[in-house]
C-alpha cells in the first residue's frame, strides 16, 4: 500500500496511540476528523495498563461501526506488534499486545511503531502531502522516526525500520535505554536533557539547545546522503518547543555534513500535523493493515 492508498472513503477506524507518557484513543474518519477522543496519562495508571486502555477504547467506540483498530506503539516490537517492548514502559517487556487487544475488542487489530505511524499521517494529512520521499521524526521525551521512500513506508526485515533515535552520534557517549551508548536519543531527547541538566527541556540554556539541534541536524544530514531524500518533518515537544532557532541550527548542521549533489536541497521543517498527528497515524496503521 502506498502512503496515500485505501484511505479516501474508508469506514471510520478506531485509533490508539501508546506513547512514552500518555495513551490517546479516537474514532477517526477518513478525512481526518476525530469524532470522539480520550486520553490517559501513564503516570496515573497502576501496574495493569491494559484494562483502563480497553475501557477507554470501548467508550470511544460507543458501538460505532468501525473498520478496524489501528495502533501506534513505542517500540521495539516483533513483526505486526505481536509482542511489544516499549523502552519507556518497563512493565511491558515482550508483551503480547496484538493478541490481548484482538481478544478484548473482537476487531481486526493492526499495530506499528508510533513514530512510523506519524510518518503515514504526515504524508496523508500533514506537511508531506506532496512528497514521495521524506523522513518523519519526533524529538520529544524520546526520539523516533519513520522513513517514506517512493511513497511507501519502509518496513525493514522486522517492521522496525525508522528508529533514528538509535543512530550513534557521540562516541562512548551516554548510556541509552536500548543498551548501547551515544545514541541520538541518549544525547538529544527530552529525557536526556533532563538527566544532563536536572531541568525540564523547556528550561534548557542556549548551549544545550544548540547541541541538540546540531546532533539532530547531523543525524538527518547523514541519513539524507545515504537514503536520498530531501525533506524531513519534525514533531515533538523538544523540537517544536525550541522553535525557529532549533530548525535554523539543525538545517545548518545538516547542510554542513551533507554535501551530496542529489540531496543538497535537504530541508528540516516542523511537522504539519499538530496534536492530532499520533492518533491520525494510528488510524492509518489500521487502514493500511486492511489494505494489505
Amino acid at each position: 500500500m502506498t502512503v496515500r492508498g485505501a484511505v479516501r472513503g474508508a469506514a471510520p477506524c478506531l485509533a490508539l496511540d501508546i506513547g512514552a507518557t500518555k495513551v490517546d484513543a479516537a474514532l477517526v474518519q477518513s478525512d481526518g476528523t476525530l469524532v470522539r477522543s480520550e486520553q490517559l496519562l501513564l503516570g496515573d495508571l497502576d501496574e495493569d495498563l491494559l484494562t483502563p486502555i480497553i475501557q477507554m477504547l470501548e467508550r470511544v467506540r460507543a458501538e460505532a461501526d468501525v473498520a478496524a483498530l489501528g495502533v501506534g506503539c513505542a517500540g521495539p516490537m516483533s513483526r505486526n506488534g505481536e509482542r511489544v517492548s516499549p523502552l519507556n514502559i518497563p512493565r511491558w517487556r515482550d508483551f503480547p499486545l496484538l493478541a490481548r487487544l484482538t481478544g478484548a475488542t473482537g476487531l481486526d487489530v493492526f499495530i506499528d511503531g508510533d513514530a512510523r505511524a506519524l510518518a503515514l499521517a504526515e504524508g496523508v494529512y500533514g506537511a508531506a502531502r506532496s512528497d514521495e520521499s521524506y523522513l518523519s521524526m519526533v524529538v520529544s521525551t524520546g526520539i523516533g522516526g519513520g522513513l517514506v521512500l517512493n511513497d511507501r513506508l519502509v518496513d525493514g526485515s522486522t517492521g522496525n525500520a525508522g528508529h533514528v533515535g538509535h543512530l550513534n552520534v557521540v562516541r562512548d557517549g551516554r548510556d541509552c535505554s536500548c543498551g548501547s551508548r551515544g545514541c541520538l536519543e541518549a544525547e538529544a531527547s527530552g529525557s536526556a536533557i533532563e538527566a544532563m541538566t536536572g531541568r525540564a527541556p523547556v528550561e534548557a540554556d542556549l548551549p544545550m539547545r544548540e547541541r541538540v539541534a546540531d546532533l539532530v541536524g547531523r543525524a538527518v544530514g547523514t541519513l539524507s546522503a545515504v537514503l536520498d531524500f530531501e525533506r524531513c518533518y519534525i514533531a515533538g515537544s523538544v523540537a517544536l518547543g525550541f522553535g525557529d532557532a532549533f530548525f535554523a541550527r539543525a538545517n545548518a548542521a545538516a547542510t554542513e555534513i551533507n554535501t551530496m549533489s542529489y540531496s543538497k536541497h535537504l530541508v528540516l521543517s516542523p511537522s504539519g500535523l499538530g496534536s492530532r498527528g499520533p492518533v491520525l497515524g494510528a488510524a492509518l496503521v489500521g487502514w493500511r493493515g486492511l489494505d494489505r
